[in-house]
């Protein structure tokens, strides 16, 4: 687990472009089973998550089309949640940083670390973009 003042400006990054914060397993189950799209964004404290997994997040979300929802749960401190998260996207092995796209519950869009490092969060974005013009 990682301190709290650690990880509170990885965190505020999310929460400040308007990604709700899950604690909870039953936040997490609560937020995928809307009716809608919804984005899940298991964030990290690693380099790929500041570089390019947060800032290609929030630069999805200037989409026209974009999720209904945003939610952002943090690996290494959120355990219930992230174990949560993850086990609604299987069948992809658990990862972080990870994003999700659900659509009525169901996983349709899943970007996965190794789609994350050294890519740009530009290219990432539009990958988001190109699920949420398809599913949003």
């Amino acid at each position: 687990m990682y301190p709290a003042e650690l990880v509170k400006p990885m965190r505020d990054d999310l929460a400040n472009a308007g990604f709700e914060e899950l604690y909870t397993a039953e936040a997490v189950t609560n937020a995928i089973n809307q009716d809608g799209t919804t984005l899940v964004v298991v964030n990290s404290v690693c380099g790929c998550a500041a570089a390019n997994a947060r800032p290609a997040a929030k630069m999805s979300l200037q989409n026209e089309k974009k999720p209904d929802y945003a939610v952002t749960v943090f690996a290494g401190v959120d355990t219930e949640a992230v174990d949560a998260a993850r086990n609604l996207m299987i069948p992809f092995p658990p990862s972080s940083p990870s994003m999700a796209l659900f659509k009525d519950g169901e996983l349709v869009h899943m970007i996965e670390r190794h789609h994350i490092e050294g890519r740009p969060a530009e290219l990432i974005a539009e990958n988001l973009t190109a699920a949420y013009n398809e599913f949003c």
